[in-house]
Parts: structure tokens; C-alpha cells; sequence
């Protein structure tokens, strides 16, 4: 089993949590807003984040709150943060829901986790009064993050924050004094997918707390960071480790105003942490290395970064110096990236890596709170999502002659099951506790972990062979011009597979690359690229078949592939 790299406190629930860390950190920044002053940021401490935590949810109690479900709704902000722990450190059961579900998708699931109150935004006004008016839900309180006061029967956030304090001051304890079950359900997740599909996942405090004990123990962040907040906060990835972890370690957290301001974002707020899905990072890695090919410094930075990797080996570091330019565009302070959610590629890991921005790639799930296994200094390997975390063990089943089989996961982050839904859990969950991910890996002689592809992806030969769409899909998004691809199995008459891909393209790259804006010559250059591709590959692997597109492929909020909702597109 894999040690602990960094020390750090085992909570046993998330008030421990915030009180312990509280104390250490209280008059630190713990989030940071633009001002009309360029570089002056109006700061909320973390003894802020507390108060107004504690406050809202004496303030819940008193509304008579103690033990019910919470749901909570809307893009990323402080309000949001505040609702659910307000909720899950004293008041109920937390009820997370996708920002980006549609209006039937958004009742479907309040009426199924019964929730009785929930928090929300002026962006989905028009649904809770629709709900409102229909009254076949359980909500009595739906609560405003926008209004200042009370209107119309719709509770205030800020109001019940001050009505809070109020209490507290008159004696109430009732939320101060709130005793926590480690073990039972305190956050009711559901998972992507139709409502009818979406499973809702029960965890605890202690699949959290285990969680968070390590990442803590594995990825080392302090109070001089500064994260930048851009994956939905409903999704576990940004809540455990965007929101949660920076609030454990004392760090600030800025959110990011959309996927174009990225870039400006981190460089107006000096951000040093992000965590995020491989797309993002991917993109951003092209788009620094094409900088410098632009600039005609590419022979320089290769020259650099060989001479850097000498001296690491040394245990001298001059990357940040010697790249200076490049971490000036990136803001001055960036220092680490944290991939999960889907495959990185190796290529975007190592260039980062060799620049002096530190990138890891790490693997979870909802059902595990959700991180299984992640890099770190000292546990590495290119194209690996490192170890299993210290206080889980993981392995695999059923592994083929290549040692790819489905890998499974135990511990104390794994969920607890899924809610009123026994015959999905044993599925997922066997008699021994063993969590099967659905994903198809091997793990190496040292224990690194190498992800292959979805189990329920896979495209399966005639002649045995597998097939993982996501190992060639990162082998075509190299291809310079191309943004994203989607690789898929066109079933033949003889009852065998075609492979395709669909591609999407840059058309100012490709215009840039190939010299055309003629869709039928892009067809083609892109084409004879991926005929490269296929040289590099067994001739059962080669794609046979290319269309190509300017429209982004269907994703998830947390940028996934809809791959059943693609497959429709294609194969129609």
C-alpha cells in the first residue's frame, strides 16, 4: 500500500473539518472577487466563510430544517459553497444538482430526493415557481442566493445569514453544538445521465474525510495558494477538490468567469492551483507551445528544457527562471495542474512538466468520493494515474493476456450505495465492499496504474481483439489543427466493426496548418494525417473511416462525451 508523501490531520467529519482548520487559518484569504481596481480584490477570510456558515445554518434549524434534505443549484459562487456545508456540517443531507440540467431534469430529481428546501440562483426563478405553483414536491423553503430580503413567500440567503447571527447572539446553539454520524448518508450526488438513469449516490462524512486525508497526504498545497474554480461545484472532482480541500489547507479560491476568460483569470488573480479535466489542459498546452513557435523561440525553449532536465537530475531547478517568460504569461505564480475525469495525454503532462508547472493526472469517481489514484512527486509515471491513495487498495478482475481487466477499489471513500436502489449497488458494489469502476486497466509491476478505457466502450473484434476508443482519440487530438475527436465502431454486415472517427476542427488552425477553409481539402488533410496515426498502430487498430465537423461534440458539464448520445449522431 502506497505511504503518505505530506503530513496531515485526519478529520472524522467536515465540522471538524472547518472548526480545526478555522482555527490555524482563520485571517487568511479564503476567496477572492474582483474590484473596479485592477489587482485590489475584496477578500472573504476564512474565520468569514465560517461565521456566515455557522450563521445560515442555526438559521436552517430554526426553520425547523434539523435532518432534512437541502438541495442546492446554481453556477459557481461563494453562496453556493456556503448553502452546502451550512447543510452538511449540522443541518441535513446535502442534495448537489447539475447546473446544467434542463427544467423537467431539474423537478425530476427534487422530486426524487425529496428535498425540502433548496437553494438556487436567479437563473432558475422560472423553474422553482413553476414547482412552486405546482406544490407535488416537498419543498416548503426554496431560498434565493440573489434576493436582500424576503419577497413573495421566496426566502433570502443573506437575510437567513443576519436572522443566523441574530440567534447565535441570543444564546442559540443548536447548529454550534450539532452532533455528526460519521456513517450515515450527508451527501446525496447524482450521477450524469437522463433522470431516469442518474443514480443517486449516498456518501459520508468519514467517504469524505478519508478522501480528503488523501489528497492532502498526496498533493501538497499551503495558504499561499490561490485555486481557480471552473469545474461545476455539483460535480464531486471540483467539490472535494476545488472547494473543499483549498477551504482543509487554508488556501483562497477565485472563480473563473467562463472557459474564454480562463487565461485572463489566472493571470488577474495569480492563481498557483487547477484542477481540471484534460481538455482544458490539453488546449492550453498547445496554445502556450504555439506561442512560442510563433515567436520563433521553439529551438530556445527545446535547447532549455534539456538543459533543465540535466540539472534536475542534480537536484538543481531552473525552470521557473529560465521559462520566465512563459510563467509571466501564465499569471507569475502557476506551479501545479490536476487532471481527472478522462485520459490525459502524456505529451500535454511532460511539456508542462518540463516548463516548471507541475502536472499530475489522477482517477475517481462519484462512488469514491471521488478520488482512487493520483500522482505525486514521489509517485509517477508517465501515462499512469499513479498509485491507489493510502487507505484504499485496489485490483484487478478478469484481466486478459494483456493484464487489462476491470479494476476495483476498497476503502473507506467508497459510497455507502446508491439510494433506494439496492439492485444497482450489489451491481456495483460486491459482498466484499469492492467498488468495480466499469473502467478496463492494468496495473504494473511497481503498482502504477494504467486506465484503458470505459468497460461499456470498448469495441470488441471479431477476432477477440479490443478496441479502446479514448487511447486513439488522444493519438488523433495531436494532430495540429484538430480540437477534439470522437472514435466509434460501425457495425458491418459480416458482424465485425469499422472503426471511424469523428473530428472536430479549428477551422483559423486548420486554415493556419493546411492552407485551405475548403471542407472537402481539410477532409483530406486531416485524412492523410490520420493515416500517419494509423502507421504507428496494429493494422486491426487503423481508423478506416473520417468525417469531420466545426460543432463541439455533445459533453457532460464536466466536458466527458456523451458517447451514447454521439453514437446516435453517427450511426444515424
Amino acid at each position: 500500500m502506497r505511504k503518505p508523501v505530506h503530513k496531515m490531520p485526519k478529520y472524522e467529519n467536515l465540522k471538524e473539518m472547518l472548526e480545526k482548520s478555522g482555527e490555524i487559518y482563520g485571517d487568511r484569504p479564503a476567496y477572492l472577487f474582483k474590484t473596479e481596481e485592477p489587482e485590489k480584490f475584496k477578500e472573504i477570510t476564512h474565520r468569514e466563510v465560517r461565521e456566515d456558515i455557522n450563521h445560515l445554518g442555526t438559521a436552517l434549524i430554526d426553520m425547523g430544517l434539523k435532518d432534512k434534505r437541502i438541495a442546492v443549484i446554481s453556477e459557481n459562487r461563494y453562496e453556493w459553497g456556503v448553502a452546502y456545508l451550512a447543510t452538511v456540517t449540522g443541518t441535513g443531507v446535502v442534495v448537489p444538482l447539475d447546473k446544467a440540467l434542463p427544467d423537467n431534469e431539474i423537478e425530476s430529481l427534487i422530486l426524487r430526493s425529496e428535498v425540502e428546501a433548496i437553494f438556487y440562483s436567479n437563473k432558475y426563478d422560472n423553474i422553482m415557481n413553476e414547482i412552486r405553483e405546482k406544490k407535488n414536491s416537498k419543498v416548503k423553503y426554496f431560498i434565493s442566493m440573489d434576493l436582500e430580503k424576503e419577497t413573495d413567500g421566496i426566502y433570502s440567503q443573506s437575510e437567513l445569514v443576519s436572522k443566523g447571527k441574530q440567534l447565535i447572539e441570543n444564546g442559540n446553539k443548536e447548529f454550534l453544538e450539532a452532533k455528526i454520524d460519521n456513517e450515515k448518508m450527508g451527501i446525496m450526488l447524482f450521477t450524469s445521465g437522463t433522470t431516469a438513469m442518474a443514480k443517486a449516490v449516498m456518501l459520508s462524512h468519514k467517504n469524505l474525510c478519508a478522501n480528503l486525508f488523501d489528497i492532502a497526504s498526496t498533493i501538497k498545497v499551503d495558504e499561499n495558494d490561490v485555486f481557480l474554480s471552473f469545474l461545476p461545484l455539483h460535480h464531486t472532482f471540483e467539490c472535494t477538490t476545488g472547494f473543499i480541500y483549498p477551504l482543509s489547507k487554508g488556501s483562497a479560491i477565485a472563480f473563473c468567469e467562463g472557459i474564454r476568460h480562463i487565461a485572463d483569470n489566472i493571470k488577474e488573480y495569480h492563481i498557483s492551483v487547477m484542477v481540471s479535466v484534460p481538455i482544458l489542459f490539453e488546449s492550453m498546452y498547445k496554445k502556450v507551445m504555439k506561442n512560442i513557435e510563433k515567436k520563433g523561440k521553439l529551438e530556445t525553449v527545446k535547447k532549455g528544457i534539456k538543459i533543465s532536465q540535466f540539472l534536475l537530475k542534480l537536484g538543481i531547478d531552473i525552470r521557473r527562471k529560465l521559462f520566465k517568460e512563459i510563467h509571466d504569461n501564465l499569471g507569475g505564480r502557476l506551479r501545479l495542474f490536476v487532471a481527472g475525469g478522462a485520459a490525459l495525454d502524456p505529451e500535454a503532462e511532460k511539456g508542462f512538466n518540463e516548463l516548471g508547472v507541475v502536472m499530475y493526472q489522477g482517477y475517481g469517481l462519484t462512488e469514491s468520493s471521488p478520488v482512487i489514484a493520483a500522482e505525486d512527486d514521489k509517485y509517477r509515471r508517465l501515462g499512469s494515474i499513479g498509485k491507489a491513495f493510502p487507505s484504499l487498495d485496489v485490483k484487478i478482475i478478469n484481466p486478459n493476456e494483456e493484464g487489462v481487466g476491470e479494476l476495483v477499489a476498497k476503502g473507506p471513500s467508497i459510497m455507502l450505495g446508491y439510494y433506494n436502489n439496492e439492485e444497482a449497488t450489489k451491481e456495483t458494489l460486491d459482498e466484499e465492499g469492492w467498488l468495480h469502476t466499469g473502467d478496463l486497466a492494468k496495473i504494473d509491476k511497481d503498482g502504477y496504474i494504467f486506465i484503458s478505457g470505459r468497460k461499456k466502450f470498448v469495441i470488441v473484434l471479431k477476432n477477440g481483439k479490443n478496441i479502446y476508443p479514448e487511447e486513439l482519440e488522444t493519438l488523433i487530438n495531436k494532430i495540429e489543427g484538430i480540437k477534439e475527436s470522437f472514435v466509434y465502431g460501425k457495425p458491418e454486415e459480416d458482424g465485425d466493426y469499422k472503426i471511424c472517427a469523428k473530428v472536430v476542427y479549428d477551422k483559423e488552425l486548420v486554415e493556419e496548418v493546411f492552407g485551405t477553409t475548403e471542407e472537402e481539402k481539410i477532409k483530406e488533410c486531416i485524412w492523410q494525417e490520420i493515416k500517419k496515426v494509423n502507421k504507428t498502430m496494429p493494422a486491426y487498430k487503423y481508423i478506416r473511416e473520417v468525417s469531420i465537423t466545426e460543432e463541439d461534440l455533445i459533453k457532460t458539464t464536466t466536458q466527458k462525451i456523451k458517447r451514447f448520445e454521439e453514437i446516435k449522431t453517427v450511426l444515424n
